[in-house]
């Protein structure tokens, strides 16, 4: 069953917005109750919230029906994008009698597994409207392929096999249609979109819209111990805190996820971990506890986050870039990642209560550190940690093919990931 709700997470979330959309619909139908953060909250012991913010970025919290002030705030956090392609404004151009569809990288993807894939569209749209300070928002998801960036053949290319340096402006420029040149426009593509969305082409004021693999997750192996799909960083974090936020309820506490928004690119944004939302909502929460402002604070400084994203696992035919003693595989469970650069924000005291826990419910965890001369990536922890100082692990099953447009995960690893989300949030 948990393998099912991580294919269709995975099918659905081709975007933020539709990540945060199949998230929220998933909440909702199991008893959450929605809440808007410019209205009155009038929280209870026992209730089960989800907060939308600016359609990316999702909160979602459980107060315990016997809360306790002096139980700790458990806190999860993972991020709704991805690295893809992004629509530009004024994003029509002919090329002979190809229409193309000028585009822009977001965040670091692997470029050339983007060529010869058939690609959808996501995102939202605004909408002209009568009232000038509240546009019309719509989602929109295109229902089949409608575009493809072909490779150039290797006859004119001999040295493509040698590795070739990517042009984004000239490379990957996406086609939508070979058409003949009586049927030629000038907005090919936004004429399209107006279709699809039964307006006047006129009334698209603009619009946040991501290309996407339209591939599907499946299994891969000779006994399926494998999962090949795009978007796995970082769909399965998300999949990872929904069931443990649906699940691991504690009578006597608080716990709270985060789907964040723009992790792909640093995070700096009011729907970024750098935001001071997490922050503002877990004070107003305390607040409607009827906290003082001292109890207030000592709770958030008695929290615990775990951060919640993907890390490498060692490569088979490349083993020579991981660390000589901390390179976890796939199918060994879940990682523990540290960095003294504290690109992940992982702690001692923090670690130590994972670990107990995990040891206590048999739990398969791996330790992750880059190789010393190597760079790696970073994640939410340490960003989150500037504005909310609690004790962080920074966690996530280990992949391969990262930033692929399809990448690589083992089914152990998953399981271990949810139950150790969710024991950290149902532990008494």
């Amino acid at each position: 069953m948990k393998q099912e709700k991580l294919f269709d997470l995975l099918k659905a979330a081709v975007s933020p917005c539709e990540c945060v959309k199949a998230a929220k619909q998933e909440l909702l139908e199991n008893g959450f109750e929605e809440i808007d953060y410019t209205g009155n909250w009038k929280l209870v012991r026992g209730g089960r919230y989800v907060l939308n913010h600016h359609d990316t970025t999702m909160f979602a919290f459980t107060v315990g029906s016997g809360y306790n002030k002096k139980d700790m705030v458990r806190i999860a956090a993972a991020h709704t994008d991805y690295p893809y392609l992004r629509i530009k404004p004024n994003p029509d151009f002919m090329t002979n009698s190809y229409a193309q569809v000028n585009v822009e990288v977001y965040g670091g993807p692997i470029l050339n597994t983007w060529f010869d894939r058939p690609l959808g569209v996501a995102g939202r749209v605004a909408i002209k409207s009568e009232d000038v300070f509240n546009p019309r928002m719509v989602l929109y998801r295109s229902k089949k392929p409608v575009m493809i960036i072909p490779n150039l053949a290797i006859h004119m290319n001999r040295d493509v096999n040698k590795g070739v340096e990517i042009n984004n402006q000239v490379d990957l420029m996406p086609v939508l249609d070979s058409i003949p040149e009586d049927e030629m426009t000038t907005d090919y593509f936004l004429s399209f979109l107006a279709r699809e969305l039964s307006v006047e082409k006129s009334d698209i004021i603009d619009f946040e819209l991501n290309t996407f693999c339209v591939e599907e997750p499946c299994f891969v192996g000779v006994n399926d111990t494998m999962i090949s799909s795009p978007r796995i960083d970082n769909q399965s974090s998300c999949r990872a805190l929904l069931d443990a936020i649906e699940d691991g309820n504690r009578a006597d506490g608080i716990n709270i996820i985060a789907l964040f928004d723009h992790e792909e690119i640093g995070s700096n944004s009011k729907q970024g971990a750098a935001s001071i939302m997490l922050h503002d909502m877990l004070r107003r929460i305390l607040r409607n506890m009827d906290l003082s402002e001292n109890e207030i604070d000592e709770s958030i400084y008695d929290a615990m986050l775990l951060s919640v994203d993907v890390a490498h696992a060692l490569h088979p035919n490349k083993k020579e870039k991981m660390d000589i003693t901390n390179m976890p595989v796939m199918g060994k469970g879940f990682c523990i990642k540290q960095a003294c650069s504290q690109s992940y924000a992982t702690d001692a005291q923090a670690i130590a209560i994972l670990c107990q826990l995990c040891d206590e419910k048999g739990i398969l965890y791996q330790r992750f550190v880059n190789r010393s001369d190597s760079r790696g990536g970073s994640t939410l922890g340490s960003i989150a940690g500037t504005l909310l100082p609690v004790k962080t692990v920074d966690i996530g099953i280990p992949i391969l093919a990262m930033h692929s447009a399809c990448e690589l995960m083992g089914v152990r690893d998953m399981k271990a990931l949810s139950d150790c989300v969710t024991a950290f949030f149902g532990y008494h």
